[in-house]
C-alpha cells in the first residue's frame, strides 16, 4: 500500500506568510482604530463634562445641608468672612464657639471639580434667601454657558461676587 504525501511547491512560504501580518494590514487596522476613537471619543468627553456639573451640583447640596446643621447648632449663618471655613473649623467668637459641635465634614471644604473653591455669599433676608453656595463653572468665572456656566445661583452678582471658603 502506498501513501500519498503532500509537498508544498513554494518552499515553505506560506507558512511564513501566516506567522505575521504585513505593514499594510497593520496601518489599515491602525485607520480604521483612529476612525472610531475620532467618532467616539468627543461623546465620552461630552460625558466627562457633564459628570463635573452633575458632581459641582451634589456637591453644593452638601455643603448646604452642612451649612444648615450648622446653623441649628448655633443659630446663625455663617458671615461673608467666616464663609465655609466655619464648617471645618470653630468660630472666634466664644458664644458662638460654645454652641459650635462640628467640624460639619469629615474632611476639609472640596474644591469644585475644576480646583476652584466654591464660594458663599450671605443671603438678602429681604428678599427670602438665607445664602448662596455656588461655583463660576469650568472657566471659573461669573456667567458662561455650558460648563462653563455658574453652578448653583440663578444670575451673577453685580459686583462678581465674594469668594469664601
Amino acid at each position: 500500500m502506498k501513501t500519498q504525501t503532500c509537498r508544498n511547491n513554494d518552499g515553505g512560504a506560506a507558512r511564513r506568510r501566516a506567522a505575521g501580518f504585513t505593514l499594510l494590514e497593520m496601518l489599515v487596522v491602525m485607520m480604521i482604530i483612529g476612525l472610531l476613537v475620532s467618532m467616539v471619543g468627543p461623546r465620552l468627553f461630552s460625558k466627562v463634562d457633564t459628570a463635573r456639573v452633575q458632581t459641582a451640583t451634589a456637591q453644593i447640596k452638601l455643603l448646604r445641608g452642612a451649612v444648615e446643621t450648622m446653623r441649628l447648632d448655633i443659630h446663625v449663618y455663617p458671615t461673608a468672612e467666616q464663609g465655609l471655613k466655619l464648617l471645618v473649623e470653630p468660630p472666634s467668637d466664644p458664644a458662638l464657639r460654645q454652641k459650635w459641635k462640628g467640624p460639619y465634614l469629615e474632611e476639609a471644604v472640596p474644591p469644585d471639580p475644576w480646583g476652584n473653591p466654591y464660594l458663599y455669599e450671605p443671603g438678602d433676608s429681604s428678599a427670602g434667601k438665607r445664602f448662596v453656595i455656588y461655583s463660576y463653572g469650568a472657566d471659573g468665572k461669573p456667567g458662561g454657558v455650558g460648563d462653563a456656566q455658574d453652578i448653583g445661583r440663578d444670575a451673577p452678582a453685580p459686583d462678581g461676587g465674594t469668594g469664601a471658603s
